[in-house]
């Protein structure tokens, strides 16, 4: 088993656009079967975080709630779990619910079936909607490492693999998409939809699509 350091760094702030102030934690990760990392680490959270930054290596995650009032990035998502989308989003009902787009029903898969998801499929980029808000609430950040899948559950970090150059980063998917548009169906066909910053990290941005393998990163905290 191969052990690396990595640091977690978790930032809180009173409001959004307040600045957090951070505490910088290090811990061993431990890799197992490739696939499955866990991080210990204690950091009191109070009530009321606006921004939580997550560090993992070289990467950083941003976390920031979004105002309700928000427009989504996928407005084309007509409920989640029955409700409508910003009143699921409210009540915490979004991680694995099932959703309707435009009339048609996506059936997430299980948190247990998603811990040894791994696909391969072509991956395309999105970060137009900036300002707007992600399916499970979250600031919609063009510039991070984020992504949209239409049925891991959401939040999960999955490492994404560039097929063409080996490139891979790990990315927080916390959107869903991408879906058949007007102007393309078979854009319902890729199987991830990553930031412009994760599509710059793995060298397609300019391209547009590139063939990928995504697997599930399970992050624990103890």
């Amino acid at each position: 088993m191969k052990k690396t350091i990595f640091s977690l760094s978790l930032c809180v702030g009173a409001a959004i656009a307040a600045l957090a102030s951070c505490t910088l934690i290090t811990a061993p990760y431990h890799v197992v079967k490739g696939i499955v990392w866990t991080v210990k680490t204690t950091c009191e959270v109070t009530a009321g975080t606006a921004k939580i930054v997550y560090r993992i290596g070289e990467y950083t995650y941003e976390v920031v709630k979004a105002p309700i009032e928000w427009a989504l990035t996928h407005e084309e998502i007509d409920s989640i779990d029955g409700l409508p989308v910003k009143e699921a989003i409210r009540l915490g009902r979004v991680k694995n619910a099932p959703y309707s787009v435009e009339g048609r029903q996506y059936v997430p898969m299980s948190i247990e079936k998603a811990k040894n998801y791994r696909e391969e499929g072509i991956a395309s980029w999105y970060g137009y909607e900036s300002g707007r808000m992600t399916a499970n609430g979250e600031v919609f950040n063009p510039n991070g490492l984020s992504a949209a899948h239409r049925y891991l559950p959401i939040p999960t970090f999955v490492k994404v693999t560039n097929l063409e150059n080996k490139r891979s980063i790990i990315v927080r998917v916390n959107d869903r998409g991408p879906f058949p548009s007007e102007d393309n169906d078979n854009s319902g066909e890729r199987i991830i939809d990553l930031s412009i910053g994760a599509a710059k990290k793995l060298d397609f941005y300019d391209k547009g699509l590139t063939s990928v393998r995504v697997e599930a990163i399970q992050v624990e905290e103890e």
